[in-house]
């Protein structure tokens, strides 16, 4: 038998035709699979853009709250819970429902976007026990413009829910986040020190954050350091906070007492503040003394912590230290500081905030009774000095709280304020 009659037979074979068949159609299928996984991933890859912002990043809860605003009709909600304080001094609680875990879709200028929000729950931050959060946005076409246009929305809309306040922050590990809900913005007014201190002391920050050219020009580091120092209650903090207002800045609250913070985490501390903030020191006599005190007392000298006092001061200025950022410190005890923390290059401008002198004391009664003559306020004054020249803001503001709507019992009661 020729070849080619033994091939006609096979083919004249029914079982044998049935059985070549179904291996074709299996294999035309594979094939077709084959072909639209790789057909699918090319058209990922070439006509489909995807973002994804992790947690840990800044702008992540900023894009959780556009998304809330964008993603109205979706039926799978988380609710975060807020208090808002109003002007008259009432407090109320707001209720914002954002997209839980899972897919959303947007339409966002004339473009379906696909949002998946993931949550890790094998994976938990260690310093606030919540689970690791990403979110993907996922859009057809490869311009990069839409996740901006995105980003810089999400950003504007956390600023206009910040306008008015002072965001207050705090060192959570190796990062700042926020502390508490931001606060309404204190006026520069509402904090009184004697008479040119607030000038001089915003007159030196504004001319500093003015003039970022003037210090690269001279090869000077771009930083500045301030010292505030006094009795307890007469304004250091309160005026900072104000101050911070005043700029449209926000502040870092840092405490050297902390026992967890280290030379390094100091260090990448400060250089990571977030941009236009006050970076806060209070009370830095608590954490290290001068050498010469320590020379009496060893163990007075070993700090709180890990931290060290050369670390510290490397911190402030040197090599590695940060620039484009501001340093206040606070302290009750000047003559407890190490002169090598207080020289040129880490305090740049030292301030002493006292108790209240007599032209102090005018302006907080006129402060606190804006309806009562001049003639009342200097009174009150003379009387307060006769009384003590060691009375502290927070002592008249507390005499003034006992008698707010009662000037003249104020004025009759100085000798209250001593007692």
């Amino acid at each position: 038998m020729l070849f080619s009659d033994y091939i006609s037979a096979l083919k004249d074979n029914p079982y044998f035709g049935a059985g070549f068949g179904l291996v074709g159609v299996g294999t035309a299928l594979a094939l077709a699979r084959k072909g639209a996984q790789f057909g699918l991933v090319a058209f990922r890859r070439h006509y489909m853009i995807t973002l994804e912002v992790p947690s840990k990043d800044k702008s992540y809860h900023w894009l959780l709250s556009w998304i809330s605003h964008h993603a109205k009709h979706t039926q799978h909600l988380s609710v975060e819970t807020s208090y808002l304080q109003h002007e008259s001094g009432r407090i109320s609680t707001k209720f914002d429902f954002i997209p839980s875990p899972g897919n959303h879709f947007i339409w966002y200028k004339r473009k379906w976007i696909r949002v998946e929000r993931n949550r890790e729950k094998q994976m938990i931050d260690l310093h606030t026990g919540t689970p690791w959060e990403s979110v993907t946005f996922t859009a057809i076409g490869s311009n990069r413009d839409v996740f901006f246009n995105i980003l810089q929305e999400a950003k504007e809309l956390a600023l206009r829910q910040q306008e008015g306040k002072t965001v207050m922050y705090t060192a959570m590990g190796a990062e700042w986040r926020p502390f508490g809900f931001p606060r309404r913005r204190r006026p520069l007014t509402s904090v009184v020190l004697d008479k040119g201190v607030s000038e001089r002391i915003v007159q030196d920050v504004k001319e500093f954050t003015s003039n970022p050219k003037w210090y690269i020009d001279r090869g000077i580091p771009y930083r500045r350091g301030y010292l505030l120092y006094g009795p307890p209650g007469c304004g250091k903090s309160s005026f900072i906070t104000a101050l911070a207002g005043e700029l449209q800045y926000s502040i870092c609250l840092l405490s050297l007492s902390d026992r967890s913070l280290s030379d390094d985490r100091l260090n990448h501390l400060l250089s990571v503040a977030p941009q236009q903030s006050i970076i806060l020191l209070e009370d830095v006599d608590a954490a290290f003394v001068s050498r010469d005190l320590a020379a009496e007392n060893p163990s007075a000298y070993q700090g709180m912590g890990r931290l060290t006092f050369s670390g510290l001061l490397n911190a402030l200025d040197g090599v590695a230290s940060s620039e484009a950022r501001i340093v206040f410190m606070t302290t009750n005890h000047v003559d407890r500081l190490d002169p090598a923390l207080v020289r040129p290059g880490r305090v740049d401008l030292k301030q002493y905030v006292g108790h209240c002198s007599e032209w102090q004391l005018g302006r907080m009664f006129q402060r606190f009774y804006p309806e009562q003559p001049a003639s009342a306020a200097e009174e009150f004054a003379k009387r307060a000095v006769s009384a003590s020249d060691r009375i502290s803001a927070a002592q008249v503001q507390g005499h003034f709280m006992l008698y707010k709507a009662d000037p003249d019992a104020a004025l009759k009661n100085v000798q209250a304020l001593i007692s």
